[in-house]
């Protein structure tokens, strides 16, 4: 088994107990082969060094643009087609497509620019160390979900070609993206390389085909009504349903960005190809976006046509077996052109999925733990939720989990949009893009407090608290509530909680240093200078280190900012009783019990809908008694989790205090040492000027008596 580190101890370097109110005993951080190989880790947890993006701007872009593969995107198609009819698809496909071009844009310069991913991105645009972690597991769960889906779609073209039964096609196509994506960007860029010219021929073939031997294929598209539409016309609530399935694929522009961190830095000489590689490679995804999920309708219709029932054919398999039976004359054929179609798509588009969530997983827990085994570690835990998906059939529940996930994912994209567009030119915040522990508030309200705001707001319309016009458009309120609360947040605070110590100049360079911990070479960029180990040190050394209790920024850790909180909040008289523990349970069961009510809100939503004839009172019942039953189990574990901790911060405090107080005794004692030595050399200095002066008293009796 790896470990993340093995550590060894450093002598110990004296100093005066003014330097620091703390002093920790440095331990050298000596990585595991994974997480020291850069060629397996991509810089999981740092931002990209100008050393490493080496590639050309094509390169990069050619790798990002291949993401736009995912068949999913003809599956969101052919589900609003199904679901809202063609004109109201249509319109909400084109509105989609806008919307996450206009998003991206500015993401993915700040991504080329600054070589972060979309992690270190959020952290820099109002988030905070600890408010990222928050967005790395919507961002996480967005990549197994997704990784699902396809991989969910690539078991299907399994079972259609080979008769391999959908469970362990899942488990195939689970396993087969880990070693694509261990070696991270250098293989998943050569892959994209090789299937990119052979899956383009593959997805224009059949269009063309369809469209030269049945010219009207398609020519009765534009009257179809949908399951949900009274008429083939247009319908506000029912667009608006549409374009909020569909703005959830804005998080793919998370994704786009952990690639374009590898662009090489822009200079009057790649000036042109650098812009519209990050056009390409980061927004550029979403004009085959919309062509494809315009297919998908195109196709589902066709397969309609064909006597395949609605809901089968959402079913990529079913749409390209529809197009390619005009292809080939023989049906073996066509299941076979099909088959090869759509595995080529989802291994170019999960490898992407698994290397995006081995990233966001790397991000989220080595905030929460402190350890970091290794972004390969976190590819298999991925693919594992994934599968466990997979089983569950998520596949046909996809409107729903969309719809239901777009409100927080673009509450969290438009925060982070705000910020680069609105907040950073007005100096609201920080010009550039902050990123490490050292300098960072752990929670900044600008970013957490918009997203938490938009969200919240978005999940009461999608569930029907404000009305049905409101439900329909819950992604547009998420959208403008998150664009307008970020600034608004940043000029109430003043942008304060932006930064919570200025950067050092000697850190901007793109020279190396030495961290002072692991003893490794890391640009500029990636340190910072660190009080408790007396020395620079690098970001990831930063952000795995337990012991220091952000000596850097007391005033910005979460614990202080929390309490701060809560004695604003809270009359005088309580303020004891925080120091107690109470304030961590209350922080504790203010995570968990949102968490759980959206958990059990889902489930119970699901239920609703998988069977039409359940008693809705005794179901509501039901699913409350288990809530607040497992609520109540959560608040017992909260409180020991808190206990637990508060005992070994008392113990850490007793420590600390036990080594003060040595300290001060070693101090004492070399000072004593120091006034005993200059009272030794005052006397032995005496001693010899006596020795002297009894010499020259010799002398001179000496000299007399002759």
């Amino acid at each position: 088994m790896h470990f993340p580190c093995v550590s060894r101890p450093l002598p110990l370097q004296p100093a005066p107990l003014d330097d620091a109110p703390q002093r920790v005993v440095k331990v050298r951080r000596d990585y595991n082969s994974w997480v020291a190989r850069e060629t397996m880790e991509d810089y999981a947890l740092r931002f990209t060094p100008q050393r490493f993006r080496k590639w050309s701007p094509w390169r990069v872009a050619n790798t990002a643009f291949g993401a736009a593969s995912f068949l999913i995107l003809e599956a969101v198609g052919a589900t609003l087609l199904v679901q809202y009819g063609f004109v109201n698809a249509f319109w909400a496909i084109v509105a989609t497509g806008l919307i996450i071009f206009l998003a991206g844009l500015p993401i993915s310069i700040y991504a080329a620019r600054y070589g972060v991913d979309m992690d270190l991105l959020t952290r820099g645009a109002g988030f905070g160390y600890i408010g990222s972690t928050l967005t790395s597991l919507i961002y996480a769960s967005f990549t197994f979900i997704f990784f699902a889906l396809e991989a969910a779609v690539m078991a299907y073209a399994l079972e259609l070609a080979l008769g391999i039964p959908p469970t362990w096609g899942y488990l195939v196509c689970a396993l087969v993206v880990i070693p694509l994506v261990t070696h991270g960007v250098s293989a998943i860029s050569r892959l994209q390389v090789w299937t990119q010219p052979l899956w383009l021929v593959m997805l224009v073939v059949p269009f063309a085909y369809v469209l030269a031997r049945d010219p009207g294929a398609f020519a009765g598209i534009t009257h179809y009504m949908g399951e949900k539409a009274r008429d083939s016309g247009f319908d506000l609530h029912l667009f608006g349903g549409a374009l909020t399935v569909g703005i959830a694929l804005i998080t793919q522009m998370g994704e786009q960005a952990d690639y374009l961190r590898f662009m090489p830095a822009r200079t009057a000489a790649n000036r042109r190809a650098w812009w519209a590689g990050v056009l390409v490679g980061g927004p550029g995804w979403v004009f085959l976006g919309v062509v494809k999920m315009l297919g998908g309708a195109l196709l589902a219709y066709l397969a309609i046509r064909h006597m395949v029932p609605a809901e089968r054919a959402v079913d990529p398999n079913q749409m390209y077996l529809a197009a390619y039976e005009y292809v080939f004359p023989r049906y073996g054929w066509a299941v076979v052109a099909t088959a090869l179609f759509v595995a080529i798509s989802q291994l170019k588009i999960n490898v992407t999925n698994a290397y995006a969530g081995s990233l966001a997983w790397s991000n989220f827990f080595s905030r929460l733990t402190h350890s970091h085994p290794g972004r390969v570690v976190w590819v298999v835990f991925n693919t594992l939720i994934a599968f466990m998906l997979m089983e569950m059939d998520v596949f046909q529940a996809l409107g729903d989990v969309l719809g239901l996930y777009s409100n927080i994912a673009i509450a969290w994209i438009m925060a982070v949009v705000a910020d680069l567009v609105v907040n950073k030119p007005l100096g609201l915040s920080p010009p550039g893009i902050e990123f490490k522990r050292a300098h960072l508030y752990d929670i900044n309200p600008v970013g957490v407090g918009s997203m938490a705001l938009a969200s919240s707001l978005a999940i009461a319309a999608y569930l029907g608290v404000f009305g049905p016009t409101a439900r329909a458009f819950s992604a547009l309120i998420a959208m403008g509530v998150a664009f307008v609360a970020a600034p608004a947040i940043a000029w109430a605070t003043g942008g304060r909680y932006a930064m919570a110590r200025a950067p050092e100049g000697r850190y901007r360079r793109y020279g190396t240093r030495r961290c002072v911990i692991c003893e490794r070479d890391y640009e500029g960029p990636d340190m910072a200078h660190c009080p408790a180990y007396q020395g620079p040190i690098c970001s990831l050394c930063c952000t795995l280190d337990a012991r220091c209790g952000d000596l850097c920024k007391p005033q910005a850790s979460l614990a202080a900012q929390w309490s701060a909180t809560l004695r604003t909040l809270l009359p005088r008289r309580v303020w004891p009783y925080l120091d107690t523990g109470l304030g961590h349970f209350l922080l504790l069961m203010l995570v968990i019990a949102p968490l759980l009510g959206a958990l059990f809100g889902v489930l119970y939503h699901q239920e609703l809908q998988s069977d039409q004839h359940v008693a809705v009172a005794a179901l509501r019942a039901t699913f409350l008694k288990a809530y607040f039953a497992l609520l109540l189990v959560a608040g017992i574990v909260a409180w020991w989790l808190v206990l637990a901790h508060k005992s070994r911060q008392v113990a850490q405090e007793e420590s600390n205090r036990q080594t003060h107080l040595l300290m001060r005794e070693i101090d004492s004692h070399r000072q004593t040492d120091q006034a005993l030595q200059q009272a030794r050399q005052a006397a032995d200095q005496a001693r010899h000027a006596a020795e002297q002066a009894n010499h020259a008293k010799s002398r001179y009796i000496s000299a007399i008596s002759h």
